[in-house]
């Protein structure tokens, strides 16, 4: 197929976006959620495949073990807003599901999400990450995805990112946003990437309490070690090498998945930058982050 070219950023009701994800807009907000369908919203590259995988395991894991290794994790869990010519769009994905519940995925921030979702009272998991090592993961992910726009060099990637001028806008907006949402919604699970890094099990454990599940001591720990970061870059239905507009020449689509990587890429005066501007947008003292564990 003809590689997608890289699109242009712009500004799309108030937030910096691109055409593969605003194409279908009318189409996306109109999107009709069922009651049992579950949401996982992360800002990208914050743990979306980690949570999706998980959550698929726990859901259909052990039923339907032949799809577990034919069909891709990115079909099963469809990119609800994801258009790109001559694959299949998110939305086609999403109606045509044959799981109950549906499990899919979004990056928007919490203003963009179909109505649907709250009117039916949909389960929603939001999984946050630091911004420093979520900014490094979006940098190599943005120069191996063909439908991205080019990244640059870090050091201007790092202004663009404090600026929110990537593809979903500001990470401090998003952040922010869900987790104000979490205060009025309760069918809203809050996660952090950080916490499923030094515990997978234990997070395993709460989102299993928000969902109503009871899986067996014996079926958690086979899910705990399926998504093990190694287990999963290996795994080729879940690390997106099936994908055709990622290459994975220039780096692979799920990289170290570690805390604290940002400090082998920021420099002294980057870092104190960052920091100063981080106090200045990262007001909420009730929202918290770990950039290292």
């Amino acid at each position: 197929m003809d590689l997608p070219s890289r699109p242009e950023l712009f500004d799309f009701h108030g937030v910096s976006m691109t055409h593969y994800f605003t194409d279908n807009w009318e189409n996306i907000q109109n999107f009709q959620a069922r009651p049992d369908d579950i949401l996982i919203a992360t800002y990208p590259k914050a743990g979306t495949t980690w949570v999706s995988y998980i959550l698929d395991l726990l859901y259909f894991g052990l039923t339907s073990p032949e799809i577990q290794t034919s069909i891709p994790l990115h079909q099963r869990v469809p990119f609800l807003e994801i258009n790109v010519p001559s694959v299949d769009s998110g939305i086609d994905l999403a109606d045509n599901l044959p799981t109950s519940p549906r499990l899919i995925k979004t990056h928007f921030p919490v203003q963009f999400v179909p109505n649907s979702f709250w009117g039916e009272n949909c389960k929603i998991v939001y999984v946050a990450r630091n911004a420093k090592d979520n900014m490094v993961s979006y940098f190599h992910f943005d120069r191996m995805n063909m439908v991205e726009p080019e990244p640059g060099d870090w050091s201007s990637y790092l202004h663009r990112f404090m600026e929110g001028k990537v593809v979903f806008g500001s990470w401090y907006d998003h952040v922010n946003g869900w987790w104000k949402k979490k205060q009025t919604y309760s069918k809203l699970h809050y996660m952090f990437y950080e916490d499923l890094i030094e515990d997978t099990g234990r997070e395993i454990d709460k989102l299993c309490c928000f969902l109503g599940l009871t899986p067996s001591v014996e079926k958690k720990k086979k899910i705990t070690s399926g998504v093990q970061f190694d287990n999963m870059k290996k795994n080729d239905i879940v690390n997106h090498s099936t994908i055709p507009f990622m290459d994975f020449k220039i780096s692979p689509f799920m990289r170290k998945g570690m805390v604290g990587d940002w400090k082998n890429h920021f420099t002294v005066t980057q870092n104190e930058q960052f920091d100063e501007d981080y106090k200045k947008k990262m007001r909420d003292p009730t929202l918290q982050f770990r950039t290292e564990i």
